[in-house]
């Protein structure tokens, strides 16, 4: 069963930089769409990033276009989320989740639904932007 787990939350100042791992395991065979999404307090969940099969990213939230970069380092089967210049509205849980292992690319456009296109969801990193 296609599991994923995140690490590496924490808290960091402003303008600081933080990296999330997240751990895919449970599926042998080419690397699954892999992506980040994060909910603030009060707020709705929303997609960050995702990476396809052959490591394309897809960007879905404009506000981190040029500090977040998402990898994937294939000998240990984790992606990982790297943030720069965080600011305190980038505070919130962060979660890794992967599609169906039949699917090599990652959703084309956000949306309300594009949550949906995942199966495998983390349990969630929290990050904290503060001074």
């Amino acid at each position: 069963q296609l599991q994923v787990l995140e690490s590496g939350g924490g808290l960091v100042q402003p303008g600081g930089s933080l990296r999330l791992s997240c751990v895919v395991s449970g599926h042998d065979g080419p690397p699954v769409p892999v992506g980040w999404f994060r909910q603030a307090p009060g707020k709705e969940r929303e997609g960050i990033s995702c990476l396809n099969s052959d490591d394309q990213a897809t960007t879905y939230l404009d506000s981190v276009t040029s500090r977040f970069t998402v990898s994937r380092d294939h000998t240990k089967n984790t992606v990982y989320l790297q943030m720069s210049n965080l600011t305190p509205e980038d505070t919130g849980v962060y979660y890794c989740t992967a599609r169906p292992p039949l699917f090599r690319r990652c959703p084309g456009t956000p949306g309300p639904s594009l949550a949906s296109h995942f199966r495998s969801w983390g349990r969630g990193a929290q990050v904290t932007v503060s001074s």
